[in-house]
């Protein structure tokens, strides 16, 4: 765990469970860090990628500006298996938020404890599933792609993970717009997004 909490600080990118699959993370304070990320994984950096926090805590430290309706939106569904698009007006971040430095996406996941605790040294990472594009989310170790592995400085292993990505919900419109159906409800999510702003 220190080496991989040593690797993310000197911008490296690393193999860490999550909620959900295997993500490979890098340093989400930088934008040469998260270019290593994109390269290793075949990425378009037209494409956004995660900020993943430790709490809400640091969520709220790194972008201070989700307050009002975005604050209310974070605090209703995190910590969960959600991904949430909220507006970044600041364009903070904007190595990792892809075409639209306007929105972000963030986490706040229950991480496997050994993730828990790098993050917890770390406060944020950028985040992506550790496949190459299209292919399957690995759910273990043994299921990423070689070439992936051959180019992390560390990979934190907790087993068999479930398996089915992050519910991605875009809260950046009039109304919320589901992006990806998965390891949490959406509409349930609506659901009590839509009685908290009530």
């Amino acid at each position: 765990m220190n080496d991989a909490a040593d690797a993310i600080r000197a911008g490296k990118p690393v193999i860490l469970p999550t909620d959900t699959v295997y993500g490979l993370c890098s340093s989400a304070y930088s934008g040469v860090a998260t270019q290593k990320l994109y390269e290793l994984k075949g990425r378009d950096p037209r494409q956004p990628c995660a900020l993943i926090a430790a709490d809400m805590e640091m969520l709220f430290e790194c972008l201070p500006e989700l307050r009002g309706r975005a604050g209310v939106i974070a605090r209703a569904l995190l910590p969960g298996p959600y991904t949430l698009i909220l507006p970044n007006p600041a364009r903070r971040y904007r190595w990792l938020t892809g075409d639209n430095p306007h929105t972000i996406g963030v986490r706040v996941p229950h991480l496997p404890e050994a993730a828990d605790r790098i993050l917890s040294l770390i406060g944020c990472v950028v985040a992506t599933s550790a496949n190459l594009p299209g292919g399957r989310e690995p759910r273990r170790v043994e299921e990423i792609p070689p070439e992936i592995l051959a180019g992390v400085a560390a990979v934190v292993d907790a087993g068999e993970l479930p398996g089915t990505p992050s519910t991605i919900i875009d809260f950046t419109g009039a109304e919320p717009r589901v992006v990806r159906e998965g390891a949490g409800s959406a509409a349930e999510a609506i659901d009590r997004v839509s009685a908290a702003l009530a």
